[in-house]
């Protein structure tokens, strides 16, 4: 029972703190410049694509099997992808900072379950394999964070207000870490689809929104050299932890 309070908490306040870093740069930066934003995203997206290939995908051949990978793979894209679709439909209505920031919350918290479920699943496969995916995933929710801060501060709300609210969003984490470690402790099978499943989840949030937002925010190379970054790191992470 103590091990499983810590493999939750543990995730969870990685989390929580790239999401409440994201947050505090929002609130004192107020409007980041769209070059910086392009580096962060790329970066996100580069370290998340290094650990999903290189790591999270063979481990999941390993311990389920390759056509069963690829399954579950295609299978946590579609489910993403859907998600994904539904939050952009609402986002287009063209509404106030107050609203825009509310739908990016709410749509951060159902990405945070799904990356609480990834964490869970990867401390069960292995306690470094946990460790990186939790350190990926805290780099990754740091432009989370300044996405929901930004139209809250546009909007003049107080900044206590703003890293409480931040704060809610990163709740659905712990509970999505501890459904990993449920599953992710009935088999080895499981554990494997739900690894799989998770790199599919990662690899449309790397390719299908963070590199897609990165290019938009800048036209320059920044967001590609972040996301070069983010490989190199990402490889050393595989390395050394």
């Amino acid at each position: 029972m103590k091990n499983v309070i810590v493999v939750v908490l543990l995730p969870s306040v990685i989390s929580l703190i790239g999401t409440m870093v994201g947050a505090s740069v929002g609130v004192f930066l107020k409007n980041p410049s769209k070059r910086l934003m392009s580096i962060i995203l790329g970066f996100a997206a580069g370290v998340m694509l290094s650990i999903v290939v290189f790591d999270l995908i063979p481990e999941s051949i390993e311990t389920r099997s390759f056509s069963g990978t690829i399954i579950f793979l295609i299978i946590g894209i579609l489910i993403i992808m859907t998600l994904d679709n539904l939050i952009q439909g609402k986002n287009k209505e063209g509404s106030p900072h107050y609203k825009l920031a509310f739908l990016t919350a709410l749509g951060l918290m159902l990405h945070n379950f799904p990356e609480g479920i990834i964490m869970g699943c990867s401390f069960m496969a292995g306690k470094t394999l946990g460790l990186k995916m939790s350190i990926i995933i805290a780099i990754h929710d740091i432009p989370e964070g300044m996405a929901v801060s930004a139209p809250l501060m546009l909007s003049r709300v107080k900044v206590s207000k703003i890293l409480t609210y931040v704060f809610i969003t990163a709740l659905p984490t712990a509970l999505g870490a501890w459904l990993g470690i449920f599953l992710g402790s009935v088999s080895e099978n499981v554990l494997g689809s739900c690894l799989a499943l998770a790199s599919g989840i990662m690899l449309y949030i790397s390719c299908g929104e963070l590199l897609p937002e990165s290019n938009n925010q800048w036209n320059g190379i920044a967001g590609t050299v972040g996301m070069l970054a983010g490989v190199i790191l990402g490889l050393l992470m595989i390395k050394l932890i």
